[in-house]
């Protein structure tokens, strides 16, 4: 599934094709995604402009000045900047034509995405209404997620992929940062200490940071119309590492199952 940081490069990578473009004309193939696009949506975003590419959590915001199309990849989705002339694959469920002679693509094998609309303000929709601060804002600090902590005997683990508490900390990157941070996934929220959560706090940042980073840098090209969109690859420390070595001391990495997600962690270095 893409996770923030493959959300945050998609952003990056089509913002320059698209911002300050007029929406000529909405294309829809495949209506029935996670929730069904609104027939309404291909009369309401032709004469559109697009003022602005931003990202909420895992949702792609491209605003207009009557509202915003909200976009959200699912588990499978992904967006090109194409030629008008390119004729569409399979699972080319969505296309925007806009003015320039390109369109935004959209392809998504599995239909879990979302392509949704909001007039007025974005924040209001019910999606992300809800959501906790972004881990690279200044809102996300040590002692706010201390707080939030107090009182919750759910796992650290699960707690910061809450996306009440903080927006886009997926399993691969709470697993990274609690790793890095040196703590027990299966330790109690409530029973982290405020000085640990410094630490976690400053891990998630420096993971997913780095996370885009790479992947700004090895991303295919968002105006080639083939292959997979490239998301970045990078040397995880404990993802995918079950049974293997730590990098640090060497003991095999436990993997365990929490909230029905894949945990990997070192029980001699993460206490």
């Amino acid at each position: 599934m893409p996770e923030l940081p493959e959300v945050e490069t998609t952003r990056r990578g089509i913002e320059p094709h698209i911002k300050g473009c007029k929406v000529n004309k909405l294309v829809i193939r495949q209506a029935q995604l996670r929730w069904p696009i609104s027939e309404e949506l291909s009369s309401t975003l032709p004469g559109e402009k697009i003022i602005d590419v931003q990202r909420r959590g895992k949702y792609l915001l491209l605003r207009s000045s009557q509202g915003t199309l909200i976009i959200h990849l699912g588990m499978s989705g992904s967006l090109r900047v194409l030629s008008s002339k390119i004729s569409p694959a399979k699972h080319d469920h969505v296309d925007l034509v806009l003015g320039n002679g390109k369109l935004l693509r959209y392809n998504d094998p599995r239909r879990f995405g979302c392509w949704l609309w909001q007039a007025g303000d974005p924040q209001q929709h019910p999606l992300l209404a809800s959501l906790g601060p972004e881990p690279l804002g200044d809102e996300f600090t040590p002692d706010y997620l201390w707080q939030r902590s107090r009182g919750r005997s759910a796992p650290v683990k699960t707690f910061i992929m809450d996306s009440h508490i903080v927006v886009g900390v997926g399993n691969i990157y709470a697993n990274e940062a609690l790793y890095m941070a040196g703590i027990n996934p299966r330790r109690k929220a409530k029973n982290v200490s405020r000085l640990r959560y410094i630490a976690l706090v400053d891990s998630i940042k420096t993971v997913l940071t780095r996370a885009i980073q790479v992947g700004g840098t090895t991303l295919r090209d968002f105006t080639n119309s083939n292959g997979d969109p490239g998301y970045f690859k990078q040397s995880l420390q404990v993802y995918g590492r079950g049974g293997q070595a730590c990098r640090k001391c060497g003991k095999e990495l436990q993997e365990i199952r929490l909230g029905q997600r894949s945990t990997v962690y070192c029980a001699n270095c993460q206490k």
